[in-house]
């Protein structure tokens, strides 16, 4: 099936835009609103505040067009404006919270025995049961794990997509996508080592 994306000439679309076709920004972001919005929500947890950041996101992104280096994606750009709208309500609502992360150190957990979520048979364990345990897991993961977590495993952004959208180096992407996967493990493990046989047992992200 094709790529919503497939053949699209963004550059032209974003000129249109910016010379007065205001009505081309809808088709512009059209493929990337569900991502936008599922972004914001695996940050706020809320499906109306998800859908508020969405929209101010869009809107900012509209504002400030003019400022999209076309050096870079188009999606990829998006996706850390709608990051930085979701921190900042998560901040007006915790203003305790920190990105500040030391992704120099070499000190990682041992990974524990975790069986693969999605080889579990479905008399042992629905998947609808395991699907939350692996959404609550990712929930309890720092903001800035989580972050990378999902632009790589389920947005399935590439490194350096991901290290545009954070600003941060690739290094720290991939250090921060590592700890988070063992971070997963460590949390999954108790709850799911028991559900298939251990000849089975593996975590799909390694």
């Amino acid at each position: 099936m094709p790529s919503q994306t497939e053949g699209r000439d963004e550059a032209a679309m974003i000129e249109k835009v910016l010379g007065g076709q205001t009505e081309t920004f809808h088709e512009l972001i059209r493929p990337y609103e569900r991502s936008v919005y599922l972004m914001a929500l695996s940050l706020l947890h809320n499906e109306a505040e998800a859908e508020d950041a969405a929209q101010e996101a869009f809107i900012k992104a509209y504002r400030h067009l003019g400022k999209f280096r076309s050096d870079s994606r188009f999606s990829t750009w998006l996706i850390a404006i709608a990051l930085n709208e979701a921190r900042a309500r998560l901040r007006r609502k915790q203003p305790q919270l920190t990105d500040s992360i030391d992704d120099t150190s070499e000190n990682s957990p041992v990974p524990a025995q975790l069986t693969d979520w999605r080889e579990i048979p479905s008399e042992t364990l629905e998947r609808k049961e395991v699907r939350s345990l692996v959404r609550s897991a990712l929930d309890a993961l720092p903001l800035a794990y989580r972050e990378v977590f999902v632009l790589r495993e389920l947005e399935e952004r590439n490194v350096q997509e991901t290290a545009d959208a954070l600003d941060i180096t690739i290094a720290s992407v991939k250090m921060r996508l590592h700890r988070a996967r063992l971070m997963l493990q460590k949390q999954l493990a108790p709850q799911l080592k028991s559900a298939v046989p251990v000849s089975r047992r593996r975590f799909p992200w390694f």
